[in-house]
């Protein structure tokens, strides 16, 4: 194999910010070059290998991704090429800021590898940070903060552009992951035949075994270490967001952390004088995604992407399941840890551990770059086991994209060449849901649903539901806090009624 096109990781970074001082607490651009300078560090090649780097991907904002998080202080025009700035990265060439989803840094990961190895590019950082606890920590004290960058704009996009819900499901409520997953949740439920209150247990256990990991992780945020009924327990201090969720099963947005991997050649690196022992290689990687819109899904409790996008990476790897020595299933909620674990055919209840770092509830949820920290932990892992796998999953939008990275640090015995994804896509494309019908009348059942809380207690639901043909609809029900009560304390999967629209807006009563 030609030396100067084998593509290997060679650095990683991490910084988790504390400092309650906003005006002393680094922005999100700053605190993202703090990683890039640990992972220069790592590699051991120092700040010269950022001098050498020819590309940059910054990985997607969560204020330039969605409106729950908007930056009111500015923002940076053009990511990558300030971050270029601050690390003094004056020789790189390709500018390129991804589109949103949580899947977007082992997405970036895959195609880095395939450009190194056509010789499209030869030295690559891969970064991004947020410091949204800082942004709402200034909102919250009155305090001005100038985030404000103006580079233009002359840089790439990699992803897709496409917002994750329809303009029915937005008319509906349905608009964000803390509406989208308890949609999921209470669908899984149904699929494995739980009452309410033995779901939440179930899920507080799945949880349980990632705070332990946070729990031992200096990085993490939420070190506690709670157990399963403290996640599980309704309380004023663990209210429900979006039903059947608790706080404590949310992805924790609101953190300061970054995180940055560095990519090179194996010839590069030998010129640079990096160790082999810091050399990580990526033996296989899958990319796929499930029918865009939840209106369109085959159910609500599987993932047909997920199960293409393992076997593809664990094929490529020439790997089975039982191989894998480290894990980090993304974990923004249970059921995402659920479906992923399902498709994989791994026992949810083994004693393995599913996360290196904590998960996205407990280590953090830094917006579209939490998979970037996962990366640099399973590099840490598997350098101080050589010889040992590691497993990657990371997901954007609603169980919507997947990408699954496999690595070591043993070097293939093939040269880097994945599938175009193009191919596997067609499979999942071809397995079609009900046919989804906009605005409806008549009688109705209900499939899943939700109850999404605010400071004040349930505030609306939502329902996707099946006409008597077998057409879905999504719908809301009727504003009485009875009603939405009830439908927390009890099961309302399968729940018949009648639904009829309202100004393009569906509404249904159960009976």
């Amino acid at each position: 194999m030609d030396k100067s096109r084998i593509p290997i990781l060679v650095g990683c970074g991490q910084i988790t910010q504390r400092e309650d001082d906003p005006l002393k607490a680094l922005s999100p651009i700053d605190l993202t070059a703090e990683a890039c300078f640990e992972a220069a560090k790592d590699s051991g090649a120092g700040k010269i290998l950022l001098d050498k780097l020819d590309t940059i991907v910054t990985i997607r904002s969560f204020s330039d991704t969605s409106w729950r998080f908007k930056c009111p202080y500015g923002r940076y025009s053009n990511p990558p090429l300030s971050l270029a700035k601050r690390i003094n990265a004056n020789n790189v060439k390709n500018h390129i800021y991804t589109l949103p989803g949580g899947n977007m840094p082992q997405w970036s990961i895959n195609r880095i590898f395939e450009l190194i190895s056509k010789g499209d590019v030869k030295s690559v950082l891969l970064a991004g940070g947020e410091s949204l606890f800082t942004q709402k920590n200034a909102q919250r004290k009155g305090i001005n903060l100038n985030w404000r960058e103006d580079l233009g704009n002359d840089y790439v996009e990699w992803g897709i552009d496409k917002k994750g819900w329809s303009d029915i499901e937005e008319a509906h409520g349905m608009k964000g992951a803390i509406f989208a997953y308890p949609l999921i949740e209470n669908a899984i439920r149904g699929n494995e035949n739980r009452s309410i209150s033995q779901h939440n247990i179930e899920m507080g256990k799945i949880l349980e075994k990632f705070a332990i990991i946070a729990k031992d992780n200096p990085l993490a945020d939420r070190r506690n270490g709670y157990s399963a009924e403290q996640i599980s327990k309704v309380s004023n201090k663990n209210p429900y967001i979006g039903f059947p969720y608790t706080k404590l099963m949310n992805a924790n947005a609101y953190i300061d952390q970054s995180a940055a991997i560095i990519m090179t050649t194996v010839e590069n690196a030998t010129k640079l004088g990096i160790n082999k022992d810091k050399w990580i290689y990526l033996h296989g990687c899958g990319d796929t995604y499930d029918h865009w819109y939840l209106s369109d899904r085959i159910n609500y409790y599987s993932s047909p992407a997920m199960k293409v996008a393992s076997d593809e990476a664990l094929k490529m790897a020439n790997s089975n399941i039982n191989e894998i020595d480290f894990f980090d299933i993304y974990s923004c909620f249970p059921s995402a840890i659920k479906i992923a674990c399902d498709e994989m055919n791994i026992n949810i209840n083994t004693n393995k551990n599913l996360t290196v770092t904590g998960g996205l509830p407990y280590f953090g949820g830094p917006g579209n770059n939490y998979v970037t920290h996962s990366i640099a932990e399973i590099m840490s892992r598997l350098r101080k086991k050589p010889g040992s796998k590691g497993m990657v999953t990371a997901n954007g939008n609603y169980i919507t994209k997947q990408s699954v990275g496999i690595y070591s640090t043993e070097e293939p015995n093939k040269e880097f060449s994945p599938i175009n994804p193009d191919i596997y896509q067609e499979s999942i494309n071809n397995k079609k849901g009900p046919n989804f019908v906009n605005l409806v009348n008549g009688k109705a059942v209900v499939e899943t649903y939700t109850v999404i809380n605010d400071k004040e207690g349930p505030s609306f639901a939502i329902i996707f539901g099946r006409l008597e043909n077998g057409s879905r609809f999504i719908s809301n029900t009727p504003k009485d806090k009875n009603l939405l009560i009830d439908m927390m304390s009890n099961d309302y999967l399968n729940v018949k009624g009648v639904v009829q629209n309202n100004n393009n807006i569906n509404i249904f009563k159960p009976n």
